[in-house]
């Protein structure tokens, strides 16, 4: 019997309400305007499953829906309707150094970024000096964060996110960040979280990462699923559709 799906979506939906009033809320006040709004649909009836240890590469052109997905599966929004069960840890580089304080040092960041992972404190302290050294980041790590670079800090989200023991990994355009040694080395790390049985989700826009990482490609379309299968055949009707395309 096949295992059962780690990520598993029927018929999901997600709207988003979003303002037309270009003005402030106290000048709409003052004018006795009222507050117009439209409704964006970003997914419209989804039905997706993720089986344990499937690297599955969501492609698709800006606004299909594929960060909303991640975002639910990460429950940073909740669905306007429809399921979703998530059946395992989530770590979630959906946006990386999010949750991280521009004050606070890259080492007090790794201790708040992991516990918000969902680490207990002894867990950061026994992985801090990995965690360090993966993100190459020794002479700075007791400097503030705001003096770090966007790549330094991308590269510490990264490190903390892969020193977990989530069963699922979200990664947003994400792949590989730093220098191409540094690339390197994350292409390395997800290949050994492959060989875990970790399960990965991503998005990206990079065909080449899409060929390389994942096991499975689905291509998104206006909140729907236009194709799901080999990343290789996938990326080629995507990219076909997208030469054709005005």
């Amino acid at each position: 019997m096949a295992e059962a799906p780690i990520i598993e979506a029927h018929d999901l939906h997600k709207q988003f309400k979003l303002s037309l009033y270009q003005g402030s809320l106290k000048a709409m006040v003052l004018s006795g305007m009222r507050r117009k709004t439209r409704v964006v649909e970003a997914l419209r009836g989804l039905d997706l499953a993720v089986r344990p240890g499937e690297a599955v590469a969501l492609v698709g052109r800006n606004g299909s829906g594929k960060s909303t997905f991640l975002s639910l599966v990460g429950r940073i929004y909740l669905p306007t309707c429809g399921t979703l069960e998530v059946r395992g840890r989530v770590a979630p580089l959906l946006e990386l150094g999010a949750g991280f304080h521009p004050d606070l040092t890259g080492r007090e960041n790794i201790m708040l970024n992991g516990v918000i992972l969902g680490l207990t404190r002894a867990q950061v302290s026994e992985r801090e000096d990995s965690i360090v050294e993966f993100a190459e980041l020794r002479d700075f790590v007791d400097a503030p964060l705001r003096t770090y670079s966007s790549g330094m800090q991308a590269r510490l989200g990264f490190s903390v996110a892969i020193h977990t023991d989530s069963e699922i990994l979200l990664v947003d355009e994400a792949l590989a960040v730093g220098d191409e040694s540094f690339q390197e080395k994350c292409f390395d790390r997800i290949e050994q979280l492959k060989r875990e049985w970790r399960t990965i989700l991503f998005v990206s826009h990079e065909m080449t990462d899409v060929t390389r990482v994942g096991t499975r490609a689905v291509w998104m379309e206006q909140g729907r699923i236009r194709m799901d299968g080999d990343p290789a055949e996938v990326v080629d009707r995507y990219l076909a559709d997208a030469h054709h395309s005005p």
